[in-house]
């Protein structure tokens, strides 16, 4: 925890013990009866704190997925909460999750999920760069065996791991332009071949 968050930590607290005397003093009989109601809206407050504590993972919990159709052959990926679509390919077998940006021109890897699918990310060569809303990055081109969603297949995808510090990896127009059709519509992507 920061110093910020001890300090209001401190202030809740104080202002919940001034909260309580005042009670007491305001109301001096019937001390049964409010010790219930304290007992109850403390319960009520931890609750609060639970849920707000935990929200991230409940979020993700209840996150819609992407659903693949491939008797249609059609993915369709639910916009998330922050407005962004999100998918997960396996590259060369390792399920990697994307965040779909048709503004990037290419496939662009985070260096941890580039270790991840077998890359030597002590070997690249950061020889090429790219603009981005921070500035400009360094990339590495690299080569992919196999990038997978769902049943299609691509191999010998090429791709970029970018040297600055990045979340998530980005599927670009490059990967994108696999796909004969792309569609935003009612809160889903659909991606059809």
């Amino acid at each position: 925890m920061s110093p910020t968050d001890y300090g209001n930590l401190a202030y809740l607290g104080l202002l919940a013990a001034v909260l309580v005397v005042w009670m007491f003093i305001a109301n001096r009989g019937g001390l049964g009866r409010k010790l219930q109601h304290l007992a109850a809206w403390g319960l009520i407050f931890l609750g609060v704190i639970a849920a707000v504590g935990l929200w991230g993972d409940i979020r993700q919990t209840v996150m819609p997925q992407q659903s693949v159709f491939a008797e249609e052959g059609r993915v369709e990926l639910p916009r998330a909460p922050d407005g962004h679509y999100y998918v997960s390919l396996d590259l060369n077998g390792v399920p990697t999750r994307f965040v779909v940006d048709t503004g990037a021109s290419g496939l662009v890897l985070t260096r941890h999920d580039a270790e991840r699918a077998g890359l030597d990310v002590a070997a690249l060569l950061y020889r090429g760069e790219a603009s981005t809303a921070n500035g400009v990055v360094r990339t590495a081109p690299v080569r992919l065996d196999e990038v997978a969603l769902g049943p299609f297949t691509d191999r010998n995808v090429r791709a970029y791991v970018n040297e600055g510090a990045m979340k998530t990896s980005l599927l670009g127009m490059s990967y994108l332009q696999n796909f004969s059709r792309l569609e935003i519509t009612n809160g889903q992507m659909v991606l059809e071949r």
